[in-house]
């Protein structure tokens, strides 16, 4: 990543109409409507631009200085803006220009709000490392974000000893979608969470945890302001919150359809060897075929790669630009089921398998109670996609009897602090193995 500076806006304000890009001057007509006594920002930089080679996507990072609402009992804190991540030029160096009727770019740019200390008289800069890492994914992947979207991170946002260690999206409360020569851009706002709202996020969805949120107000608040010295998650400040976490799943089942994962199955009935052997996996036990529907989302959930669920399965950042090898198409939210599919050629060559052993890692594995009560208890299907290579599990169609008795049977995944691996559970009727490993045996070559 680039050397980040500090620097004033005050440059991109003087310049001619030609040196202040239309779609830049659309994102400053937004801020400069919310602060019209900060028209010249402090701003975090990228020394070598995106376009010319740089690694940092975001071209700026404006700072401003919100004093709250004292009437919504809003704190006076930072607000973080990024711009980059939407067209601000018009020309395709960054994004393929495709009219003004869609996004501009990948159709939002982020925002952060961060608690202001006593004392404090400018804004921290590690807000905007965190943004450029988030923006890269968005680049390298072509994945968007979608408010309600979760992100692991399992580190604090600032690399110091704070709980808040994952992040939430949702929209920015006061800053307006705009409409630019270049498309539409929309504003989503990061929202540091411990790890406890994450994994309820998880198991229930987003927009549910980020509702609890803004009724706590040391936890956020209405705007949802996020305060690294916060020491206590929502449950511990209200423990009647997790009733209301736990009757949301029960009624609405979890809206996480798959997550990136350390995986692998083999074949129980075939040499390990076997050249015909496809490494994407339904399991499934009603003799019903999938609907058209089923099926292409399972081939939607395939296509995207998935969830980010830990800081290593984010894509490896290249320190290079590519910018003529990008693909056309950009895809949809990770965790959004409502985003229009993109059907891909067949995925995976369908076979009946007699009895298969399923392998996931310790993170992995404490996932499967979420799969079977969050979602195939509810109808729908989950998929774990492995980081290390083709290999894809996706569960769908099980009996409910089955459910539940694998939830029974694997009910001390349901906490983090598991004892000992290697974990192994066996349905023999079902002809069904699942066993929990150590990472060590899913980073060898040979696995």
């Amino acid at each position: 990543m680039d050397e980040m500076r500090p620097s004033s806006g005050a440059a991109a304000h003087l310049g001619l109409a030609s040196l202040f890009p239309p779609g830049l001057q659309a994102i400053y007509g937004e801020c400069r409507r919310l602060y019209p006594d900060q028209a010249n920002p402090l701003q975090v930089t990228a020394i070598v631009k995106y376009w010319l080679g740089g690694p940092d996507p975001l071209d700026y990072i404006s700072m401003y200085r919100n004093l709250g609402c004292p009437g919504q009992d809003v704190p006076e804190h930072w607000h973080y803006v990024s711009l980059g991540l939407s067209d601000l030029y018009g020309d395709n160096r960054v994004h393929e220009f495709t009219g003004q009727e869609g996004p501009s770019g990948f159709g939002f740019e982020l925002t952060f709000r961060l608690k202001r200390e006593a004392g404090e008289t400018a804004p921290p800069t590690w807000p905007a490392e965190l943004m450029q890492g988030l923006a890269r994914y968005v680049f390298q992947s072509e994945n968007t974000f979608c408010s309600g979207d979760h992100i692991s991170w399992h580190s604090p946002l600032d690399n110091s000893e704070s709980r808040i260690q994952h992040m939430l999206l949702t929209e920015d409360p006061q800053m307006h979608p705009v409409q630019t020569p270049f498309g539409h851009v929309s504003f989503l706002q990061i929202v540091g969470v411990c790890t406890e709202e994450l994994q309820a996020a998880q198991q229930w969805n987003g927009q549910g945890i980020l509702d609890l949120l803004r009724g706590v107000h040391i936890a956020g608040g209405p705007w949802l302001i996020t305060d690294m010295r916060r020491g206590e998650t929502i449950f511990d400040i209200d423990p009647h919150l997790q009733e209301r976490v736990d009757k949301g799943i029960e009624t609405d089942g979890s809206n996480l359809s798959g997550v990136s994962a350390k995986c692998a199955w083999d074949d129980l009935s075939r040499p390990p060897e076997d050249e015909d052997d496809s490494r994407s996996i339904c399991i499934g036990s009603q003799p019903r075929r999938l609907s058209d529907k089923d099926t292409e989302q399972i081939r939607e959930a395939l296509r995207k790669g998935l969830e980010i669920n830990s800081k290593s399965v984010l894509p490896p950042i290249s320190s290079q630009r590519h910018s003529h090898d990008r693909p056309q198409s950009r895809k949809d939210s990770l965790e959004s089921e409502s985003s229009a599919a993109i059907v891909p050629h067949e995925l995976v060559r369908t076979r009946q398998l007699e009895s298969v052993h399923l392998k996931f890692n310790q993170e992995s594995g404490t996932l499967l109670p979420l799969c079977l009560r969050g979602r195939l208890l509810h109808g729908r299907h989950f998929t774990y996609k492995s980081i290390n290579g083709d290999t894809a599990i996706t569960f769908i169609l099980l009996t409910e009897e089955f459910v539940e008795q694998m939830l029974a049977d694997i009910q001390d995944l349901s906490t983090r602090e598991m004892s000992k691996l290697p974990k192994e559970y066996s349905w023999p009727d079902k002809k069904l193995k699942i066993s929990v490993l150590p990472d060590t045996v899913f980073d060898s070559p040979l696995q």
